[in-house]
């Protein structure tokens, strides 16, 4: 090959009348023809940003979504894709549910990884290209094969493990407000398991990853939700009546818009001072459940001038504890309205904001009020959906009211 080179670099010196093109031809060639292939200086994906931040760039983030499926995990997919970062994106059964989100980034950021939540096999494939670990997943009532403890406690903890085992940089846990390892007895006996078990998947997430970012959010609306749509559902109410615990009068919530929820996530991923930290997710505003269940049900043209609907103290109809008993019993895979007693139980408890923790507005969150998004998000549960309302004819619904912190501690006194 050389020789070749060499008595074609003569002839064109030549035919150019000067050897000095015949000699720098020559080196040119002979030099491509003995370099080995460039090295990589890192196969760091971070290293490798592309583009200017859009969905078509690379940011540098790998990011692993467990729960991508579920209700947060498609607004978080939405976000990593429009901010160009390459998604992996397990999943369980069908992959026709997961498959929806592939639409989320560009070409060929989006791949799927069939796991087991208890197979640290699959986990740690996973888990072991990304930089990123987002655990989103949970579970609202227990199955016959999955119990809380599996979801919250041993399968939060194994994902952790793994994840400091690969070489994960950050790791962000989805937990709960209100989480405590002895929570008040409302309905069921012993309290919320559900809380108790977010409560020891927190503890046992940090042991496992101590950089760990926990996000505890309160009750989430939005799309497809199971807040708004919880006390929509027509297997919530009794007839034309809602129960709840005290009327909902003693009960305080302070709900959060899904979009803040994800944007507060992805805001942690991309801040490494939020590594080993604690945020509440809550909402701007603090409301009775009283009011906003009435709100509700304005929004909805069901209340009590048009419609009938009332309020009354739950603790009084055994008929409707044994109506949510016999739901979870006939549907344990899927509760019709998702109305099982945990939830009854979850209803009641106030949220409880701990000062000195940090909330979104530490992570740069500008926060939704319920006032601006709830109206659309219950327009296709109002009665009557498709009468055609003349302009005016429906008063605007009066909105709810907010409870003072003076109010509150009256409340509670």
């Amino acid at each position: 090959m050389a020789a070749l080179v060499l008595t074609r670099n003569m002839q064109l010196a030549k035919h150019h009348g000067s050897g000095v093109v015949g000699v720098l031809c020559l080196r040119g060639y002979a030099a491509a023809a003995e370099d080995a292939p460039r090295p990589l200086k890192t196969t760091n994906p971070a290293a490798m940003k592309r583009g200017t931040g859009g969905r078509s760039s690379f940011n540098g983030i790998v990011a692993t979504v467990f729960g991508a499926t579920g209700f947060v995990g498609r607004y978080v997919c939405n976000k990593l894709g429009k901010s160009g970062s390459q998604m992996i994106l397990p999943y369980r059964g069908e992959d026709s549910e997961v498959i929806r989100l592939k639409v989320t980034g560009d070409l060929g950021q989006v791949l799927f990884h069939f796991y087991n939540l208890e197979d640290s096999a699959s986990i740690r494939n996973a888990v072991k290209h990304s930089n990123v670990v987002i655990n989103l997943v949970g579970r609202d009532f227990e199955t016959k094969n999955f119990k809380f403890k599996d979801v919250n406690v041993t399968g939060a903890e194994r994902i952790a493990r793994i994840c400091r085992e690969a070489g994960v940089e950050r790791l962000i846990h989805l937990s709960s407000l209100n989480v405590e390892a002895n929570p008040k007895t409302l309905y069921v006996k012993g309290g919320s398991e559900w809380l108790r078990s977010k409560y020891e998947g927190e503890l046992r997430v940090r042991d496992a990853f101590p950089n760990a970012t926990i996000i505890r959010p309160a009750d989430i609306y939005g799309s497809e939700d199971r807040f708004l749509r919880y006390y929509a559902h027509i297997w919530r109410r009794q007839f034309r009546s809602m129960p709840l615990w005290y009327k909902g009068e003693r009960t305080v919530k302070q709900p959060v818009y899904v979009t803040d929820v994800a944007q507060a996530i992805i805001n942690a991923a991309k801040d490494p001072d939020t590594a080993g930290r604690i945020y509440q997710a809550v909402g701007p505003k603090r409301y009775q459940l009283s009011e906003l269940v009435d709100w509700f049900h304005r929004l909805m043209r069901k209340d009590q001038k048009r419609w009938g609907y009332q309020r009354y103290d739950m603790r009084w109809d055994p008929t409707f504890l044994m109506k949510a008993k016999l739901t979870s019993f006939i549907c344990p895979g899927a509760p019709i309205g998702g109305l099982h007693p945990e939830r009854i139980e979850r209803e009641g408890i106030t949220d409880k904001v701990l000062p000195g923790v940090p909330t979104l507005e530490d992570l740069g969150v500008q926060l939704t009020t319920m006032e601006q998004q709830v109206p659309w998000e219950l327009r296709p549960y109002r009665a009557a959906l498709y009468y055609d309302a003349e302009l005016g004819e429906f008063e605007t619904p009066e909105p709810p009211k907010t409870i003072e912190a003076r109010e509150e501690l009256r409340l509670f006194a």
